[in-house]
């Protein structure tokens, strides 16, 4: 008798046992299955900015100090020539102009920011020309990776045409392919700011910049 009992009393309890066990596991889950998802600290992606206004020594100089730019790469884009170096595009046989590509993070600065600095950094009314720099490498221009900065392009250009007393003679046209500068040209004012041209030329630029507000005195880590 005693073994039907303890028999009887398992078979009632081992599935009592596997109901309490699944209401336990609702009650500890449903907090969890009805929290609302916290605030993440992963970081803005950031995003892709082309521009050409001169020597690219002049514009990287320039854009390394925005705060919300964390990198700035000299190089060629616009032209035809694959992997062109620097010789050859100085020949004016590319159709290269000689740019900066910039990573910003949208979070700091925006696309719209950066047309305003680029517009202030250099001269867009001189065809070809960037002070003594004369060549069609030398010209201005935006290079656009999608439709918005196309947009965006376009209308700061209207916007910044009132300022000028010529006609705004920047191109905008779409990146298909950017190319670095040879690592020598990297960095080259924070690493050469003794020479001649960083001395005559960007540091005299960086200082009118600096005095309109444009760039901060140093930038932002």
């Amino acid at each position: 008798m005693k073994t039907i009992c303890f028999q009887f009393a398992g078979g009632v309890a081992a599935p009592l046992l596997r109901v309490a066990g699944l209401l336990l596991c609702c009650f500890y889950l449903m907090p969890v299955m009805n929290a609302q998802p916290g605030p993440t600290n992963a970081p803005a992606k950031l995003q892709v900015a082309t521009f050409g206004g001169g020597c690219f020594w002049c514009a990287e100089a320039v854009f390394q100090r925005i705060p919300g730019v964390k990198s700035v790469v000299s190089g060629f884009a616009g032209g035809t020539t694959v992997n062109p170096t620097y010789d050859e595009v100085c020949t004016g046989d590319t159709g290269h102009a000689e740019v900066i590509q910039l990573q910003f993070d949208p979070s700091i600065i925006s696309y719209e920011k950066l047309l305003e600095i680029f517009w202030e950094a250099h001269d867009p009314t001189t065809l070809n020309r960037q002070g003594a720099d004369s060549g069609t490498q030398y010209r201005s221009i935006i290079l656009y990776s999608d439709e918005a900065q196309k947009a965006a392009a376009e209308k700061s250009k209207a916007e910044a045409a009132p300022h000028f007393h010529s006609p705004i003679v920047t191109q905008i046209v779409p990146l298909t392919k950017f190319y670095p500068a040879e690592a020598h040209h990297q960095d080259y004012y924070n690493l050469h700011s003794n020479e001649r041209y960083c001395q005559f030329v960007i540091g005299p630029k960086l200082h009118k910049l600096i005095a309109k507000g444009v760039i901060p005195q140093e930038k932002e880590k």
